[in-house]
């Protein structure tokens, strides 16, 4: 019996046609690529995006608004007002034997803050004792003498030199007497020196111990006071400034003060002095203000902000929409919807959100405030792109000259 075989052979072409429509079927139904977005386009200084170009809702645009005026943060620091204030120092040698007042204490003019025993004290009270016993002997000589020349006894010069004499020792008497008084040494020889407070107000240092020795030479400029007398009710703030702050802190120029101890409350202070010398090294110059205390709250070195209104022109943009390009300041400018050119701009001041730009920006243009960065990048990349390419030196036609003999050596079968 003879069997046929292309019943089977029927069958298989039909497996292949089906699996070749199920094939065909596949690479149909699977979706296309998305086409990547055309690169922008570099025309002169202009960058140019196509309609719905993702980039575009990267950068946001805001626009350049008027510059009327900005508080500037300068830092600062409390100190006693100097006008008020008394550094007590010992103008005699001694040893302290008691200490009457300490730190926190309030006082009066004239109260006793320390007692020394001093002998050098002691010899200015022994001097002024011996020019008072001089005075006296010599005002009674000149009476006598006066006597005598009534009676023609003497001369007139004998007169006219004990009224000399009477004359130079009172002044001596006078003199010594004042130099004891006004360190509070009376008339007596006791040695007992009293270190007293000049002024009114309250003991804000105190830097002196029992039995400690003390000298003139070591008061003066640099060294350390034995008592500082303040009134806490009346601050200095010493503030460093930048150069170009200088005009918005001129003396009687108000500004708001800002200390971490109380925050969300201000205090107002007023200029009373500045500096006419630049640090060299911080490029600051220091001005000087005074800050009521009435309820002293506020205290010595403190570090403060003081927050100073200055009064600017030209135009405000956010800080984040400037970079820098080199040395240079650049901003991005959208001339046209997804048309933005790099604009060189000059800073006039710098604050932690907005800046000030003085020039090269006018009032109302569109200004990119966010992803500047990537944009000075995309704008470098398009401008390297849109460079024309630079040849080889001959490699491509020489390959196409070495492949053309080996084409023409085929030989067809």
């Amino acid at each position: 019996m003879t069997t046929s075989v292309f019943p089977s052979a029927g069958f298989a072409a039909i497996a292949l046609a089906a699996a070749l429509m199920l094939a065909g079927c596949g690479a149909h139904d699977a979706p296309a690529a998305n086409p990547e977005p055309p690169a922008p386009i570099v025309q002169g200084n202009q960058i140019r995006f196509v309609p719905d170009h993702p980039q575009l809702k990267l950068l946001a645009v805001v626009p350049a608004t008027a510059a009327k005026s900005v508080s500037v943060d300068l830092p600062g620091r409390l100190v006693w007002n100097e006008e008020r204030t008394q550094r007590v120092f010992a103008p005699f040698a001694g040893r302290v034997t008691d200490i009457k007042a300490d730190v926190g204490q309030s006082v009066k003019a004239g109260d006793l803050l320390a007692q020394l025993a001093s002998p050098d004290f002691g010899i200015a009270q022994a001097d002024t004792a011996k020019a008072q016993a001089d005075a006296s002997f010599s005002r009674k000589n000149l009476e006598r003498q006066r006597e005598l020349f009534q009676a023609g006894i003497i001369a007139r010069k004998d007169l006219e030199q004990a009224e000399a004499d009477s004359a130079r020792s009172q002044a001596e008497a006078s003199r010594a007497g004042a130099r004891t008084t006004m360190y509070g040494g009376g008339m007596g020889v006791n040695q007992r020196f009293g270190i007293r407070s000049g002024i009114n107000g309250v003991v804000v240092e105190r830097n002196l111990n029992p039995g400690q020795e003390l000298r003139p030479d070591q008061s003066g400029p640099g060294t350390q006071a034995l008592f500082v007398v303040t009134d806490p009710t009346s601050l200095w703030v010493q503030i460093d400034a930048k150069e170009n702050d200088i005009g918005s802190l001129q003396k009687g120029a108000n500004f708001t003060v800002q200390v971490p101890a109380y925050p969300g409350e201000s205090f107002t202070g007023r200029v009373t002095a500045a500096s006419d010398f630049i640090d060299p090294t911080t490029r600051t110059i220091k001005i000087r203000g005074v800050i009521a205390n009435a309820d002293r709250r506020l205290k010595g070195e403190m570090l403060v902000t003081a927050l100073v209104d200055e009064a600017l022109t030209g135009t405000v943009v956010p800080a984040r929409a400037v970079t820098l390009d080199g040395n240079n300041q650049t901003v991005y400018v959208q001339t046209q919807p997804g048309v933005f050119e790099p604009r060189r701009v000059k800073i006039g001041h710098t604050g932690t959100r907005e800046v000030v730009i003085a020039s090269g920006l006018a009032v109302g243009e569109q200004v990119v405030a966010d992803n500047a960065l990537l944009l000075a990048r995309q704008f470098a990349v398009a401008r390297e792109d849109a460079r024309p390419a630079t040849p080889a030196g001959g490699t491509a036609p020489a390959a196409a000259s070495t492949a053309a003999p080996a084409a023409s050596g085929t030989t067809k079968p």
